[in-house]
């Protein structure tokens, strides 16, 4: 039997601005989805996607501390740096304070055995994204 990851489904109180971050800044694709009876966006993420629904009255954590064992979804990239890059030219950076939305979180040579950036979305949701190295 073949598995293969088809989407992940996460929460938002801000469509606009969700996807506003998953598009501009991870660089993720809209795709047409359904017309159901809640707001949400479909997101292409290589051959796989990611499912915004959008739950204004969830119990979004505006203080969420980073924590790379919380639940979290992870992108992986071939090119690492030129995503760092992106990301800080969107505004994130590793040497913004532990509590700022925009900080980045680097591991790009720990135990994973892949270098890894954590992200924080506008609702405070964990999104690792790794690759397989780090580009020279």
């Amino acid at each position: 039997m073949g598995l293969l990851l088809h989407h992940v489904s996460i929460s938002v109180s801000d469509i606009d601005a969700s996807i506003e971050f998953y598009t501009s800044v991870l660089g993720l694709t809209p795709l047409v989805r359904p017309p159901f009876r809640s707001s949400g966006a479909w997101l292409a993420c290589g051959t796989q996607q990611v499912h915004l629904n959008l739950k204004p009255l969830s119990s979004f954590d505006p203080e969420r501390a980073f924590n790379p064992t919380e639940p979290h979804f992870a992108i992986r990239v071939d090119d690492l740096g030129k995503m760092i890059a992106t990301l800080n030219q969107h505004g994130y950076s590793e040497s913004l304070g532990e509590s700022d939305a925009k900080r980045l979180f680097l591991d790009l040579h720990g135990l994973a055995g892949f270098p890894q950036v954590f992200v924080f979305d506008p609702d405070r949701n964990l999104v690792e994204i790794n690759a397989s190295t780090m580009a020279q």
